[in-house]
């Protein structure tokens, strides 16, 4: 169990990656992404999260340069979006991504979306990316388990990391069981349903029971459910609040209530229907 932001879990190939992190998905790209990358890691975040579609990527270097912490005590991750799947197109979508970023490796690449047809194809540039040492983990954003079957028939090198969207009204059991039999690290986006969660009178009910906010207790719950976490926030007071929940602990009976919120209810489009747009 985690004991503190610095902890971190292991992927199978022996990477270790910290349990949360700061998310920057809808954080505009200049000062407002430079500000929130640099005052995570001022409050002890170790972990980043962009992609290439944010458009932020450049910003977040920035940050991290700024925060004047050294690169390799740092987990940076980034994603190939749908338009620059296939093998090419994957390789050079990475070497974007790194200049914008001004970084020499990243730790965590991920396809961002399973899309149609391409992504074993985009794997194979992932396998490339990791044999030649240019990133240190690689793995899939968005996938179900039929893709995650589908890729896995195929692939060389097994995902270290799923990222999907994860919250108390979609707690995707069956992925979630299927990921920790095959040693793929489950990671939440949008692990407080952009916000919707956090009026659920269950959740509101343990926030006073243990006086931490309805956030607080979603963001433990993901913890102690064994599934990496990355909450966005811009403001500094959130995100060091956020990351405070590492001094207690819900009972194994309030995990389950939690679970039992679920409602297979997505903020997000759902991975098999989305193909080019973006809405995540």
């Amino acid at each position: 169990m985690p004991t503190s932001l610095t902890d971190t879990t292991t992927l199978h190939n022996g990477v270790k990656m910290p349990w949360f992190g700061l998310g920057v998905f809808k954080v505009q790209e200049g000062s407002e992404v430079i500000e929130s990358v640099k005052a995570a890691i001022k409050n002890g975040y170790r972990s980043i999260d962009t992609a290439a579609v944010y458009k932020n990527e450049e910003g977040v270097g920035k940050g991290i340069l700024e925060s004047g912490v050294p690169r390799e005590e740092l987990f940076i991750t980034s994603k190939v979006w749908n338009s620059d799947q296939g093998y090419e197109s994957t390789l050079d979508a990475f070497e974007t991504s790194l200049k914008k970023l001004g970084l020499d490796y990243l730790d965590l690449y991920l396809i961002h979306w399973p899309g149609k047809n391409k992504f074993k194809e985009t794997w194979k540039a992932l396998e490339k990316l990791y044999k030649d040492g240019r990133v240190r983990a690689i793995g899939v954003s968005n996938f179900k388990v039929h893709h995650l079957e589908e890729l896995i028939k195929d692939c060389e090198i097994k995902p270290m990391v799923n990222q999907v969207e994860y919250h108390p009204h979609l707690t995707q059991k069956e992925l979630l069981a299927f990921c920790q039999r095959e040693g793929i690290q489950l990671e939440a986006w949008s692990p407080l349903k952009q916000g919707q969660i956090l009026s659920d009178p269950v959740i509101n009910q343990l926030a006073e029971k243990y006086g931490k906010s309805a956030a607080q207790i979603v963001l433990r719950w993901d913890l102690q459910s064994k599934v990496v976490t990355i909450p966005k926030s811009i403001k500094e007071q959130r995100i060091i609040e956020n990351a405070n929940i590492f001094d207690f602990e819900l009972t194994a009976e309030e995990m389950q209530t939690i679970d039992g919120l679920n409602k297979d209810e997505r903020v997000g489009p759902d991975p098999d229907d989305f193909m080019n747009g973006f809405t995540e």
